[in-house]
């Protein structure tokens, strides 16, 4: 493997099961809690292909991830990785385009737990509910990664714990024991399962994909790993869990309430069990919800601030950023700037017309579908790998172009695709004009006598 800058050697503290719990908090979120109820809509009971879909390309995408990590660890991850493989316009570009597509994302889901907070507390203002979450997650990632890390292990559990009650009472649904609601069933034919058809499912991949948005947070963090040769080991266990949780609970919601009363304003589990007496479920989900939201929302936060800090170290970013000002050596500069984008983000989120805004989060996520697929590019140069290995990545990026082109078809997810487009023009003439500045840059340096430096050769 060829390395354009020297690996940095850092002990880390995790254990590959500590990954993988932290990977199920930067994971299930409101993606999979929420979210999920617009790809039922959109696909009918058939979403659940594209769960599976969605999850093999999620695994083929972090074993890339992973095997770049366990041969050259950086805390820069995917960003730095295709630095190496393409040059500094790859880093460059990859990195800015995931923190402004973060940061968004970030101001949709303060927007979201906005929303649910208020079904206990209706009369406080939104904005109010956003500046607080905004604090609390800051202060969250300002104590360090043993705040955090304590944190998110305790989400994890609470959120997993809220799925296993789902299981336990959809369960008991299907046993007959609750009363009130109808006994859940299968589709009685093939038509049922694809009552949206071909292009609905076509065009709910792009749901999928979001309830496992997060697996490159999981590439950050690897870094930190005791060994991290047990990175890609963490990654499978996490995503294979994950995939038969999300199969069972989505399958069980979609034989408990026909599909076409699920609605994008609610969670499918609390309208699955609706129609059943029992009155705790809206308060237990809704907390659930907050819990899934702030937990995606802070594992977001320390992956921006993170890939700003390694931006700055590789003066792709003002230098400022890299400083560390307190004993915990949080990066003080650079959180800054990312609660300055926070706020930007909340004050559209409440200012622009509700489905503008979600036309830009849904730009960002598929930015970060094209940070996945730029991942599988990167891997076929920066490792060495099999012609089954060749394969694999191919599959992945077919998978994943199957899913944003399935925006194409739907009013919903269109316009965020040409958005998206859009910040990918953008960023391509900053880039261009960055050339320029780092070409200037290096023939300065050339006449100022200051030697080159040159990658080290392959171990």
């Amino acid at each position: 493997m060829s390395r354009g800058r020297k690996s940095r050697n850092r002990k880390g503290t995790l254990k590959w099961w500590q990954l993988s719990l932290l990977g199920v908090a930067s994971t299930i979120g409101t993606g999979y809690f929420l979210g999920s109820a617009l790809g039922i809509r959109v696909g009918g009971p058939a979403f659940l292909i594209s769960i599976v879909i969605a999850a093999c390309a999620t695994y083929l995408v972090f074993d890339m991830l992973a095997r770049m990590t366990a041969d050259d660890p950086q805390p820069g991850s995917f960003r730095t990785y295709a630095k190496q493989a393409y040059g500094r316009w790859a880093g460059f570009s990859t990195g800015w385009m995931y923190w402004c597509a973060e940061v968004l994302i970030m101001g949709s889901q303060m927007t979201a737990l906005s929303i649910f907070s208020r079904f206990w507390f209706p009369d406080i203002p939104m904005w109010i509910f956003a500046c607080g979450y905004a604090v609390l997650g800051l202060f969250v990632i300002w104590i360090g990664n043993k705040g955090f890390d304590r944190l998110e292990n305790v989400l994890a559990v609470l959120k997993i714990a809220a799925i296993v009650m789902f299981l336990a009472i959809a369960a008991a649904a299907c046993f007959g024991w609750l009363r009130g609601g109808a006994r859940p069933q299968l589709p009685a034919s093939w038509g049922d399962f694809f009552a949206a058809g071909g292009r609905g499912l076509w065009a709910s991949l792009i749901f999928a994909f979001y309830a496992f948005g997060g697996i490159e947070v999981m590439g950050v963090m690897a870094v930190r790993l005791k060994n991290p040769k047990e990175a890609p080991k963490s990654g499978k266990i996490m995503i294979l869990l994950l995939s038969i949780v999300y199969i069972i609970s989505i399958g069980l919601a979609v034989m408990m309430v026909a599909w076409n009363r699920f609605s994008p304003a609610k969670s499918p589990f609390v309208v699955a069990l609706g129609s059943y007496n029992l009155p705790f479920v809206p308060h237990v989900f809704n907390a659930v919800l907050i819990i899934a939201g702030f937990s995606t929302m802070v594992a977001s936060l320390y992956a921006v601030t993170t890939m700003l800090v390694t931006l700055s170290e590789d003066q792709d970013a003002p230098k400022v950023f890299a400083k560390k000002k307190t004993r915990r050596k949080t990066p003080v500069f650079a959180l800054a700037l990312t609660a300055a984008g926070l706020a930007v983000s909340i004050i559209l989120s409440l200012l622009i017309p509700g489905k503008i805004y979600e036309y830009l989060t849904t730009a960002a996520g598929l930015m970060l579908l094209y940070n996945w697929f730029f991942i599988l590019v990167t891997a076929g140069k920066i490792i060495r790998l099999t012609v089954w290995g060749h394969i694999k990545r191919f599959a992945g990026m077919l998978m994943i172009a199957a899913g944003v082109s399935g925006t194409a078809f739907h009013p919903t997810s269109r316009p965020g695709l040409w958005i998206s487009f859009g910040f990918i023009v953008m960023i391509g003439i900053v880039v261009l004009f960055m050339q320029r500045v780092w070409k200037k840059s290096a023939q300065e340096s050339k006449k100022a006598g200051k030697p080159k430096l040159r990658p080290k050769p392959a171990r």
